[in-house]
């Protein structure tokens, strides 16, 4: 068994050292299904940007993907097919002007929409997205008035009650819906055949999530009523609301010209401020186009559009694994990687500071070009990498301080972490009528982000284990296991990743292993695990609030399951034993199982696949046996 893990753990090492940038960044793919590709697309023939070479290559990444009853799906097994990406393919297809409705291939899209219930059972990001285009109307009323952005802050709720992800996205699309804009060119396409039981005309249909729309409603006039009282309502206040929104977004685009780095708040930032006056050729939309075209990837010979790249991410969290098989920290690919970290590290302050006044920057994005918005995760991940650097060298040091300053302050007053804001968790928020609210709006203490920051801290430094950050996290970790010894993992798909980041930071920063938290929990994932020695979960957990099981192994659910039982167990268990020997026989492994998602955005409808995952997970968890139980002499 010896002789197979090193053999498979230098297999890895090599295929990582290889795939290093010049830079000493890893760029592997953030893949996030074709909504990106369509989206683009749909784009560049709104601005009438003819780059019909992008667009033709992104033409044939759609039909790709397309199945054989004529949908897109998000997952594998995600059934017939997903309505909204098909009805997104469909149209980004149409208008590229490469293939129209009587292609086979359309038919049977169009087909799976009708039966499907056609336009209106669109989600609300698709339907916004034909309101933006023409080819459906906004609501006779908007539910959420431009107004909340001039909220102060006593009043129940205001904007900076939502989570950052919500602001990015919910900014334009507030601007373009109380303006009710739309842009059509001369080759938009005509999706009105796509309607199924109403005419395109009718603005009485709920937009946003139709149960919550009058409870919301009746939120807004106490709102607006406060803030009458405080200020006086006018035009005159409607009109400084559309510029503080307008401020808002201008004030947080990055140097490559995005808004935040993401592709969706990119997109919808040039629609709003085309409403708002802004030609078509303004540097402004110019640039950010750009920066979408920046972040286009080739994968299996197909152009991708990324939501966002993952290269802090990746760089962090590989150069972390190298080292802990044995990689040394004065090898070259180290030294590099850390070196990109180190240029990474934040310097100004963003929204995080609004909930967070009294830290400096100092935590790490996720993007290659985030330069203002900050993460847990990302921040913990980069300091593992960069660990035995502080104390060697002043700037390493300087950055240690400062990260580990970031992460503390960022705890929650519920002893969990979450993953961009301090507290951004008012249950009040519940009652807005958005698509994905409870993944969306806020940002509450998750068991994977307080899990690995309890990991980070209980091995990675020289803290006390009675601590009482430790203990607020251990307290809140242990609140929040489900009754069958597992936890949801909230940026993971989901169970078993939550999990095992919850059973890593518990025992790393003083929990037993033989105590009942983590023993319930090793049952768990005993209990799951495959014949073939391996684990595999659905993207169905998320959306079932339960572990579904995928029906195969992937090398990356393996690792987790794996790692988090090395961590509890005194000796090689049979499962463990097992769970290796998968992970060496399956190393190489192309098929659908190694394309999954493990990461997720917003339940049920958006899904990463990290093309890095297959690499880092199995390399670490294969580290932590061979330290844990492999002797020289076996």
């Amino acid at each position: 068994m010896k002789r197979a893990v090193i053999s498979e753990m230098n297999r890895l090492i090599a295929k990582l050292i290889n795939d290093q940038s010049h830079d000493g960044s890893w760029d592997y793919a953030f893949e996030t299904g074709i909504s990106t590709d369509s989206y683009m697309i749909i784009l560049l023939r709104s601005l009438e940007i003819h780059d019909d070479k992008l667009i033709q290559a992104l033409v044939k990444r759609i039909l790709s993907k397309q199945e054989s009853n004529g949908a897109w799906k998000l997952y594998h097994d995600e059934g017939s097919g997903n309505m909204p990406a098909t009805l997104e393919a469909y149209y980004g297809l149409l208008y590229s002007g490469y293939i129209n409705k009587k292609d086979p291939r359309m038919r049977a899209a169009r087909q799976f929409i009708l039966r499907e219930g056609g336009i209106e059972k669109a989600g609300m990001f698709t339907k916004v997205l034909l309101s933006l285009t023409g080819q459906s109307p906004w609501p006779a009323i908007f539910p959420v008035p431009i107004e909340i952005f001039l909220s102060p802050i006593p009043l129940p709720v205001n904007f900076y009650d939502f989570s950052v992800y919500a602001r990015a996205n919910l900014t334009p699309i507030l601007i373009v819906g109380n303006k009710k804009f739309q842009l059509k060119t001369d080759h938009s396409p005509d999706l009105s055949d796509l309607y199924v039981n109403r005419l395109q005309n009718n603005e009485d249909e709920p937009f946003f999530r139709s149960d919550d729309v009058n409870e919301w409603r009746n939120l807004i006039t106490v709102l607006k009523e406060g803030m009458k009282s405080l200020t006086g309502f006018s035009e005159h206040l409607r009109t400084a609301a559309f510029d503080k929104a307008k401020q808002y977004m201008l004030g947080r685009i990055e140097p490559d010209g995005t808004f935040y780095s993401y592709f969706s708040s990119t997109f919808l930032m040039i629609f709003a401020l085309l409403s708002l006056g802004y030609p078509k050729h303004h540097s402004t939309i110019k640039k950010a186009v750009q920066g979408l075209k920046s972040m286009a990837c080739e994968i299996d010979g197909h152009v991708h559009m990324q939501y966002t790249t993952a290269d802090v991410w990746n760089t962090s969290l590989i150069s972390y694994a190298l080292q802990e098989a044995g990689v040394p920290k004065s090898a070259e690919s180290i030294q590099k990687a850390n070196q990109y970290l180190l240029s990474r590290q934040h310097s100004k302050y963003g929204d995080w500071v609004v909930h967070n006044p009294d830290t400096l920057p100092g935590g790490w994005g996720f993007s290659n070009i985030n330069s203002f918005n900050p993460d847990v995760d990302d921040t913990t991940a980069s300091l593992r990498s960069i660990r035995h650097m502080a104390g060697r060298l002043p700037e390493y040091s300087g950055a240690w301080g400062r990260g580990i300053n970031w992460v503390f302050s960022m705890q929650n007053k519920d002893g969990g972490w979450p993953a961009f804001e301090r507290n951004v968790d008012k249950k009040l928020l519940n009652l807005v009528p958005v698509q994905g609210a409870e993944f969306t709006l806020l940002d509450p203490s998750s068991a994977d982000l307080t899990g690995r920051t309890l990991e980070f801290l209980g091995n990675h430094t020289n803290l006390n284990k009675n601590h009482p950050s430790l203990k607020r996290g251990r307290n809140w970790l242990s609140s929040h296991q489900e009754r069958d010894g597992s936890w949801y993992g909230r940026w993971g798909i989901c169970y078993i990743y939550g999990t095992w980041a919850a059973v890593t930071g518990l025992i790393a920063s003083g929990k037993r292993p033989e105590s009942a938290v983590i023993q319930n929990a090793a049952a768990w994932l005993r209990l799951i695990q495959n014949e073939d020695g391996g684990w595999g979960e659905s993207c169905h957990s998320d959306t079932e609030k339960k572990y579904v099981p995928l029906g195969e192994s992937t090398l990356t659910d393996t690792a987790w399951a794996i790692d988090a039982l090395i961590a509890a167990s005194d000796t090689p268990t049979p499962e463990i034993q097992a769970g290796i020997k998968y992970l060496i026989e399956n190393g190489n492994r192309q098929d659908w199982t190694e394309q999954y998602p493990k990461g997720q955005g917003m339940g049920g409808a958006f899904y990463i696949h990290y093309h890095s995952y297959r690499y880092i997970w199995p390399i670490l968890a294969l580290s932590h046996y061979r330290k844990k139980f492999l002797t020289e002499k076996q």
